[in-house]
């Protein structure tokens, strides 16, 4: 809390009590603005209670048109909590544009995005989406975390928020859990302020410092990022054991084309497929740069099988359709030397 200069006289006319304001908090706010070009930014405790704030704005009855293919914990938010509170919920590919004009109707509030997605890095056409949003009088939501603002900025494309884990590529350095939103608008921008102080989804002011310590090197990590990501890709592309490769920046990707029109770099996300579960397991635990974890977007490299692990929470039958198989493996490509990640997963595939 902050001693106050008189009574109701807080500190700089906004300094009375740390949930409502607190300096190192709004640093990073501002630098959140900056990197996704917006005009201000708002902190919260994690990801998922960003995306809650964006919902929370909704009333009883209005609807919310999603990706599907999103991290396991915004399906669970939406499906097992938010649509208890009386929202309707429709979860579709936003790969197709048709798809999503389909299924808007009066009620529609909010389209929601992940850019790529977790895992399969699909894409949605931002600034189509933002069209159709607006052209229906919602608001579209990106959630920009696979890219991070060096390799996307949705607000350019027409997003109305950006939304970011900032525990991962903002932070880079895995010992923090936070979330951020950009956003241009500012009666939106209040709106969600005043959700944040009422629902108290406030990181504390160290998590914000250390935030605010990786963004000072995200440049630096990106690069090397974007690079090992494509390099690890290319390798998986080209051997026998490996079925399937989901990466953008990959020209056999079916969305190459819009990846290099909306992002300037394919981040350090790759997702394979191993065909079994049996195959799964066996390469994520018997590496040795590649530690077996949950998240991503840290300098050290991480392995998962999202089917047990980060989508355990889907419904398998949800899961499967989408293509979220036990055989499914996503890499978080860490800053480590190229050769030596390469060396370290072909020492077990072969």
């Amino acid at each position: 809390t902050y001693v106050q200069t008189g009574v109701g006289e807080p500190r700089k006319g906004s300094y009375d009590y740390g949930r409502t304001a607190n300096p190192t908090r709004e640093a990073l706010e501002a630098s959140i603005a900056v990197l996704e070009n917006g005009s201000s930014g708002i902190a919260f405790s994690s990801g998922l209670a960003a995306i809650e704030a964006i919902v929370k704005r909704l009333s009883v009855g209005d609807h919310v048109i999603s990706e599907e293919n999103t991290y396991g914990g915004t399906t669970r938010l939406f499906t097992k909590i938010m649509s208890r509170l009386g929202l309707k919920f429709t979860f579709l590919d936003t790969r197709d544009p048709s798809e999503v004009a389909n299924a808007i109707r009066d009620e529609t509030k909010l389209i929601h995005l992940e850019t790529p997605t977790n895992p399969l890095m699909r894409l949605s056409d931002i600034p189509k989406l933002a069209s159709l949003a607006h052209d229906a009088d919602a608001l579209l939501s990106v959630d920009n975390t696979f890219a991070s603002p060096f390799n996307q900025r949705p607000l350019e494309l027409g997003a109305d928020f950006t939304v970011h884990s900032s525990t991962k590529y903002l932070n880079g350095h895995s010992d923090v859990i936070g979330g951020l939103i950009a956003l241009r608008d500012p009666e939106l921008t209040e709106e969600l302020l005043f959700i944040r102080n009422s629902s108290g989804a406030v990181p504390g002011p160290m998590d914000c410092w250390l935030t605010l310590r990786g963004i000072k090197t995200l440049h630096v990590r990106m690069r090397q990022h974007n690079a090992n990501g494509l390099a690890v890709a290319r390798y998986l592309e080209n051997h026998p054991a490996v079925e399937k490769v989901y990466y953008p920046g990959l020209p056999s990707h079916p969305q190459h084309t819009l990846a290099a029109e909306q992002m300037d770099g394919f981040t350090g996300m790759v997702s394979i497929d191993l065909g079994t579960l049996e195959r799964a397991k066996t390469l994520t635990e018997h590496l040795s740069i590649f530690a077996l974890a949950e998240s991503l977007g840290g300098v050290e490299s991480l392995i998962s099988v999202p089917a047990l692990m980060t989508h355990a929470s889907v419904p398998e039958e949800r899961r499967l359709a989408m293509g979220i198989n036990p055989g499914l493996v996503r890499l978080s490509v860490g800053i480590e030397e190229e050769a030596d990640l390469i060396q370290d997963l072909d020492g077990v595939l072969g």
